[in-house]
């Protein structure tokens, strides 16, 4: 088989699968690339510490989305998932938006698949759509504005009182959000499987552990947990208030990836993961997060793949929610 045919074969697998020389500095390598291609590497919270430490910018997926939306760079490389890279892209139709792994996806977004949302939406056609950014850009197609767990609330009194709304795809954060606002949306039954996992009795048991420990929670995990937190936000508040807080050792409920900014912001500071349900898994590690590498984004962006491709019509139709949230969020 041609060397362009076993190409085009590993990019169709997720990403190109080559040999790495060992001794090959990958940080210096990638840095190099970066300069001769005009690239910005945009890094989300939950992947791995030297991924996040390479980045031209860390944050959570409101703060990506705004950075995406300003940079000036030619090629945007997107370490985080899917859904993410594809935001990038349809703010920045013009530019190549990589990623070092196709397969990173999002369970919270595969819950969601657009034909059945579709479908099912037709039972509320007198309702607006909000949909929590993580989901495919097909299902933000069919969506009035976007939101993040950062601007969810701001998001969703942007509407009057008596609009009815639909909130997409996760039902934790819908359920969390009704219960500040006072709102009634209607809420698409999905949820994040790292989110989910968590284990009240666990946590419990933990707080006990550890009395001088505050517990703090992203809004994704389910109610029980939630109130149990004395702080409730999104990876870019819990990283605000573990830094603003006067306490020295901390619960975390969210994807471990934050603990690497939380301690390099605290190194005096104690920050312990929320035990999930499993205690033979990492549970509260994003397998699909984890899949970026160093090696990976190397390999990504010496060849410029994988790309992320959408329709014209795809990229023209979700476009539209996500410019009106960076305008609210303003």
């Amino acid at each position: 088989m041609e060397k362009l045919a076993v190409k085009e074969m590993l990019e169709k697998q997720g990403f190109i699968d080559e040999q790495v020389d060992p001794k090959l500095n990958l940080v210096k390598e990638i840095k190099r690339l970066k300069a001769e291609k005009n690239a910005v590497i945009l890094s989300h919270y939950y992947v791995e510490g030297d991924l996040q430490d390479i980045a031209d910018f860390v944050g959570d997926s409101l703060q990506l989305a705004q950075a995406a939306a300003t940079t000036e760079a030619d090629m945007i490389v997107f370490v985080g998932v899917h859904f993410m890279a594809e935001t990038a892209k349809i703010i920045n139709p013009s530019k190549k938006v990589i990623l070092p792994d196709l397969k990173a996806g999002c369970s919270l977004a595969e819950s969601a698949p657009a034909d059945k949302f579709a479908e099912w939406k037709k039972q509320y056609p007198e309702h607006q759509v909000i949909s929590y950014i993580n989901c495919t850009a097909e299902l933000k197609t069919m969506t009035d504005v976007v939101c993040t767990s950062s601007n969810a609330v701001k998001i969703v009194n942007s509407f009057p009182k008596d609009a009815k709304l639909i909130f997409a795809p996760d039902k934790n954060l819908g359920n969390y959000i009704n219960s500040l606002t006072g709102r009634d949306m209607v809420l698409w039954d999905g949820a994040c499987m790292v989110h989910e996992q968590y284990s009240v009795e666990k946590i419990i048991q933990l707080m006990d552990e550890h009395p001088d420990a505050e517990f703090i929670a992203h809004p994704e995990c389910e109610k029980p947990v939630l109130l149990l937190a004395k702080h409730i936000g999104s990876t870019s508040s819990l990283l605000n208030y573990v830094q603003e807080s006067t306490g020295k050792k901390f619960i975390v409920a969210t994807e471990s990836g934050i603990l690497h900014q939380m301690n390099k912001a605290c190194p005096d500071k104690i920050f312990i993961p929320a035990p999930g349900n499993d205690s033979t898994c990492a549970c509260n590690d994003c397998s699909y997060m984890k899949l970026n590498s160093l090696q990976k984004l190397y390999i990504c962006m010496k060849h410029e793949q994988p790309e992320v491709r959408l329709s014209a019509e795809v990229i023209e139709q979700a476009k539209v929610p996500i410019i009106r949230m960076l305008e609210i969020s303003k």
